[in-house]
């Protein structure tokens, strides 16, 4: 105990020490003291406990690759916010130091100046800015004074330039048209895409050039001056959508050049390059920037540019059909004297999450998910786009960076949030073995006894094989019988992997004493392509089945109560949710859907982004003649409700633009109207996600209680 109250009293003054004003400071001081009251009763995870862990953000390597500067994200439950750090270590992990002890959000660390300096972005002047400080946090200095929030931010390789994203005003608002009524609050709207994510769409993000003196900036130029297009795009996209080249000359960019309808229903981006010395800019994948007469490959996403550090080449992620926002994300590498497009990811089918160019500029590191996990492989371009895989186990990684013979890069697991390891690049008939480098959360770690991780395979009803993550809760009795917890996941095609949340939690869950059966049921990537695309029309069909497959196989267990059978999701996993209400034949005894479809057909219409619905659900539902369309529709949970007959709490958030918090609503309402326990937990600012630390701890509180009031007996 003694250890997570020095660790959780030492997080509380690094949002209250040095930096920022002395009331600031002492604010954040009071709010956060509560850090080092957490009591880990039984050593089980608690909500108070997820929200006292640090989360390691941004990760760079020093230019000599003797050092490692990362970040750090500090949540305040009483203050209901949270604050950035910034740390520096060596590369073998010793040495390890905070620079950072402020109250302002200081993320994103970026060595340059040869490794004399660190650039970071800091909102301390009211805005955020890029700001510079030395590698031991001392000599801050204000180096960009725009007139805006500066989101990223990259130094041209030669360090007279800096690439950085702003937001552009792109749609006039109702105080433009009529300036007489200021306080006026209708959104006048005349095409689609008039919301986006969580946001009444105003503005876009535009990529900027500005000459660096190595003290200021000025000579800003906007890439799309003009143009109402985003780069990069949202809701996601960061500056890891835009590349300089070696030469400081060019600045590749991801742009999807449409508005409105044609924005809505189009999943097409492309690559471009912009000539920073002559202005202007090029489309590198399609010819004269439009689709070729026969086949065009690059009609879907494409995303992600890399120069290769000779600057011959370049790559970057595509997708083949515009449309699909979940297709194979493949690696295409093009020639930049030639013009040649490739692609060197064959031999993995699944898709490419991150890459990173080796130092020669023969072979590719990238990461990509299979079976479940999350590793790390080699596409070797001098060899034939030879395949290797360098690690293995039940990890997810992610965050790759070349530091001297070795890999640096953030690992998770189902038993424990990121935390750094390095790896050597040298490697041989055995997988690298991962050093672990920071222990943000070590003492926390200490004072919890995690639960059992299994991997299950099970035969389903076509008689394929399904991968199913079986956790059980610590101190597992096989003797006893436990309440069990079906676990469906949204995307809908996001892998089950080895993923770790601080909302859904699978560690939290078997803490009170559930077990959870995670199957990766159809339609999630990892284990081909047609696994993967057997979802898109069928949502009521063999994924449903899968679901089903994964439940009744660990319910022959004697250790699970087949009479305390429970079922959680968001997302598709909330529509899962709804769907099973309908269909489950009195298998479950308690369901909780979050920010799930309960009305397709309104579902259609509400969701901003087009594409998906046309995609997944096979059409509008007015496509009478559409036999995916119908099958679909006739899927919708809302058709039904006549057969619900079992305890279901709705969650949902009125920010969530991707599914309207109408559809818990909804449901929340034809459960009650059928005579069947309901609850229903609505969150005004929240999103698709729940962000803000007090709805986060409500939102475990809420969970637990509605599956201890139906799935554990009275006491």
């Amino acid at each position: 105990m003694k250890q997570v109250n020095l660790l959780l009293m030492s997080a509380a003054m690094t949002l209250a020490s040095c930096g920022g004003t002395k009331e600031a400071g002492q604010q954040d001081a009071a709010a956060l003291i509560e850090r080092s009251d957490i009591k880990i009763e039984g050593k089980r995870m608690t909500p108070e406990a997820l929200w006292a862990m640090g989360r390691i953000g941004g990760v760079a390597v020093s230019p000599d690759e003797k050092q490692i500067a990362y970040s750090v994200a500090y949540y305040s439950v009483s203050q209901n916010k949270s604050n950035n750090e910034i740390f520096v270590m060596n590369a073998d992990g010793s040495g390890n130091t905070q620079i950072t002890r402020d109250a302002w959000q200081e993320s994103q660390p970026t060595w340059f100046k040869d490794g004399k300096k660190i650039a970071f972005l800091c909102n301390e002047s009211g805005s955020s800015q890029v700001w510079e400080m030395n590698p031991d946090g001392s000599d801050r200095k204000q180096l960009t004074r725009y007139d805006g929030d500066i989101e990223g931010f990259s130094f041209s390789p030669d360090g007279k330039k800096l690439l950085f994203i702003a937001q552009v005003k792109t749609v006039k608002s109702t105080a433009d048209k009529y300036p007489d009524l200021p306080k006026a609050t209708g959104i006048i709207v005349t095409d689609l895409m008039y919301k986006h994510w969580d946001e009444w769409v105003t503005t876009a993000p535009h990529p900027f050039v500005a000459d660096f003196d190595g003290n200021a900036i000025n000579n800003v130029k906007d890439i799309l001056e003009g143009l109402p297009y985003e780069s990069p795009m949202k809701p996601w996209g960061g500056i890891e959508q835009l590349a300089w080249s070696p030469a400081s000359d060019k600045v590749a960019f991801t742009c999807r050049m449409k508005t409105g309808l044609a924005y809505a229903i189009s999943t097409d981006s492309d690559i471009y390059e912009y000539d920073v010395n002559k202005g202007g800019f090029i489309n590198l994948c399609k010819k004269d920037g439009k689709d070729s007469d026969n086949k065009n490959e690059m009609a879907g996403y494409d995303t992600n540019p890399q120069y290769s550090p000779d600057g011959k080449y370049i790559a970057w992620q595509s997708m083949e059909r515009d449309g699909y926002e979940a297709d194979l994300n493949r690696l295409c590498i093009m020639d930049r004297a030639t013009g040649e497009k490739h692609f060197v990811s064959q031999a993995f089918e699944s898709n490419v999450d991150a890459f990173l160019w080796n130092k020669d500029s023969q072979s590719i590191y990238f990461i990509g998910v299979w079976h479940g996990e999350t590793q790390i492989y080699n596409i070797n371009l001098a060899d034939g786009n030879k395949l290797t895989q360098l690690t293995n186990g039940m990890y997810d990684y992610a965050s790759l960076a070349l530091c001297g013979d070795k890999m640096v890069a953030k690992r998770h697991s189902m038993s424990m949030g990121d935390e750094i390891y390095s790896l050597p690049l040298q490697y041989g008939s055995d997988f690298a073995e991962a050093t672990q480098l920071t222990f943000e959360n070590k003492p926390i770690y200490d004072q919890l006894e995690m639960g059992k991780v299994e991997a299950r395979w099970m035969k389903t009803t076509d008689g394929k094989q399904m991968l199913t993550w079986v956790i059980y809760p610590p101190q597992f009795d096989p003797n006893k019988k436990y309440p069990t917890l079906l676990f469906c996941e949204g995307g809908p095609q996001s892998p089950v992997s080895q993923f770790w949340s601080y909302r859904w939690n699978f560690q939290i869950m078997a803490a009170n004493d559930y077990i959870i059966v995670a199957p990766n049921r159809r339609g999630l990537p990892g284990f081909g392509v047609e696994w993967n695309e057997a979802i898109s029309g069928d949502y009521g069909g063999q994924c449903m089945k899968d679901y089903f497959t994964a439940i009744d196989e660990v319910a022959k267990e004697p250790y699970v109560d087949k009479d305390r059978l429970g079922c959680v999701g968001a997302s598709f996993g909330g529509f899962s949710v709804y769907w099973l209400a309908g269909h489950h034949d009195k298998r479950f005894k308690a369901f909780i859907a979050h920010d799930g479809i309960f009305n397709m057909e309104m579902q259609y219409l509400e969701t901003e982004e087009k594409w998906f619905a046309n995609w997944d659900m096979g059409g509008a539902y007015w496509e009478k003649n559409n036999a995916t369309a119908q099958r679909t529709f006739a899927n919708s949970p809302h058709k039904f409700v006549d057969k619900w007959d079992t305890p279901i709490l709705c969650i949902h958030g009125e920010k969530d633009f991707r599914i309207l918090a109408n559809q818990a609503m909804a449901a929340f309402d034809a459960a009650v109207m059928r005579g069947v326990p309901a609850e229903l937990l609505i969150y005004p600012d929240e999103n698709h996600w729940v962000l803000k630390p007090q709805n986060g701890v409500l939102w475990q509180r809420t969970f637990f209680e509605w599956l201890d009031k139906w799935l554990k007996p009275a006491k």
